[in-house]
């Protein structure tokens, strides 16, 4: 397999950007920037063999400075929301950025991991190229305490698997919950939208939500809903019932946390397939949930070849711990990290053809 690298432009700092290209025997490949560790494009084949790049995304650097939706990023320290940035840990209590519409605060703040230079190695052998992104995110950073030392690998094999694990460690408690935000579109980023998409989660329950997304801290289950994902009905089949479900009407759609059966142990969470084209997604991760979002609102122009990404093109699954856990401790697991821990999970995010 092979790693090329090639210039993205500068940072308003003056700081040089880089592209990285994993390419596997069969010409698929992942490319990354080292500017928020995101994710730019990945090109799969369908059931023909055709190539499509099957991430949604930008050409330029400019576009990723600005506001992209968090696409492809790479989201820390805190994926998703916590209600009010409100957390207390050993009775002290931070507040962090109210980034959500001035009263949550969501993907780790104004200046998340996404809008971070990070440093990059390199490591390719015959079956799959590694490039691992390290930063410092220093006590204080968007007023998270503790100084974060994250490591992220992304891998790229023969088999068209795309691993990422995730490691930290930090110097005083403080919380980890990290995830990557790509969406996805299985016919090709510039396709239109996901409606023809079937997706199927591993999941009986969600946490709902109330009118600012915010969980309220109990357990809905979702049969004889649209928010039942299993693989019965296209996406576009359970939007044209949103009226009739109260809990997608103020996400304008899908923009749920599905509590997985499995718990935190390693396994499936969720398969995804486009039958018109054959391509396939599964996803595995030892997060407890994961969140699926459908780019409700996307309003955004000068995407890939001038693509103007609307409503729907798209859809990510965030594997991840519960939104607001730091105030939720009935939610399974904990995304509390103390010195001599290790923050350590791992998502892989497989493409097969059907």
């Amino acid at each position: 397999m092979a790693i090329v690298s090639r210039p993205f432009g500068k940072t308003p700092d003056g700081k040089t950007v880089t592209m990285y290209t994993m390419t596997n025997a069969s010409n698929a490949s992942v490319s990354m920037i080292d500017y928020g560790a995101i994710v730019t494009s990945i090109i799969v084949p369908d059931r023909d063999g055709n190539l499509a790049d099957v991430a949604l995304g930008f050409d330029s650097l400019d576009r990723y400075l600005a506001g992209h939706g968090s696409m492809g990023d790479t989201i820390g320290r805190y994926g998703n929301r916590i209600a009010k940035g409100k957390l207390t840990i050993d009775g002290v209590t931070y507040q962090l950025a109210l980034n959500d519409h001035g009263i949550n605060h969501l993907h780790g703040g104004v200046h998340g991991f996404s809008h971070k230079m990070w440093d990059v190695s390199i490591d390719a052998d015959d079956q799959k190229d590694t490039l691992t992104f390290h930063t410092l995110s220093p006590d204080g950073d968007e007023n998270y305490p503790g100084n974060l030392d994250v490591y992220v690998s992304y891998t790229w094999d023969a088999m068209n698997n795309l691993t990422i694990r995730y490691q930290a460690t930090t110097d005083k408690p403080t919380v980890c919950n990290m995830t990557n935000h790509t969406y996805f579109n299985l016919a090709g980023h510039d396709s239109g939208t996901i409606r023809e998409h079937t997706v199927a989660i591993e999941a009986d329950v969600i946490t709902p939500v109330d009118s600012g997304l915010i969980p309220t801290g109990s357990y809905m289950p979702i049969t004889g809903t649209p928010l039942l994902m299993n693989g019965d009905c296209t996406l576009g089949e359970g939007l044209d019932q949103m009226d009739t479900c109260p809990q997608m009407i103020p996400a304008h759609g899908y923009d749920h946390n599905y509590v997985l059966r499995k718990g935190e142990a390693f396994g499936l969470v969720a398969e995804v397939w486009e039958s018109e084209c054959g391509r396939a997604m599964e996803v595995y991760s030892d997060q407890p949930a994961v969140q699926l979002y459908t780019a409700c609102t996307t309003n955004l122009e000068n995407g890939k070849g001038g693509v103007h990404y609307q409503p729907y093109c798209g859809l990510c699954l965030e594997t991840q711990h519960c939104p607001d856990s730091p105030n939720q401790p009935q939610f399974p697991g904990t995304t509390l990290l103390r010195p001599g821990e290790k923050y350590d999970t791992t998502t892989i995010y497989a493409f097969r053809t059907i």
